[in-house]
């Protein structure tokens, strides 16, 4: 698998694209803006986009959805407890930057599920905290998890938007995100990735 990172939005948002080398299908995680670059480097990358998954459902991580969709006619996967926050502005925080971002998720998905896309399996963690319904992606042939919004370098997500919980964020690293394996590289929604086992001795929330 290939990652391309790609930092998008107002906010600085991680967007990736993990990428099957062998077939050039894509998936692409958290688009949070820039839809029109997204897509040039999609089609000058010569990839076939085959998904969008969110790790949540905040307007910072879904303002590119609705122009990667229309062109590729791609699903959308969220969680099953975020997908009300797309469709609503005062839950999915946009309001915050006086927009209205409004759009529905094609599938949803639970924890523990295994998804098969692009050729790659994706396993399903339900981490809530940041949001009711954040998720990591793990890909365990891989060994990468992309975190969303629930572990940051040395820090983690906020909580205090509506539907957050710290105790119950730190419980969901602590009993999900860190029974994955020490080597595994963590590729964040905002800021640098890192390693579960760096996580494990130096985050100070944990």
């Amino acid at each position: 698998m290939k990652i391309e990172h790609y930092v998008v939005g107002m906010v600085g948002t991680n967007c990736y694209f993990a990428v099957n080398e062998d077939t050039k299908e894509c998936l692409v995680i958290d688009p949070g803006d820039y839809a029109k670059m997204l897509a040039e480097k999609i089609e000058n990358g010569g990839y076939t986009p085959v998904a969008i998954l969110l790790t949540h459902g905040h307007f910072d991580h879904i303002m590119g959805v609705e122009g990667l969709r229309a062109q590729f006619d791609i699903p959308v996967y969220v969680h099953e407890d975020d997908a009300q926050m797309l469709e609503h502005p005062e839950l999915n925080a946009c309001e915050m930057i006086g927009a209205r971002v409004s759009l529905k998720a094609d599938r949803t998905v639970k924890d523990g599920d295994i998804l098969n896309l692009a050729g790659m399996d994706i396993h399903v963690l339900h981490t809530p905290g940041h949001t009711p319904g954040g998720v990591c992606y793990y890909f365990p042939k891989e060994e990468v998890v992309f975190s969303g919004d629930t572990l940051f370098c040395e820090s983690v997500g906020r909580t205090d938007l509506p539907g957050g919980s710290m105790s119950a964020l730190v419980r969901s690293i602590k009993e999900k995100v860190f029974n994955l394996p020490d080597l595994t590289i963590v590729y964040t929604g905002h800021g640098e990735p890192t390693k579960i086992s760096d996580e494990k001795r130096y985050n100070p929330f944990i």
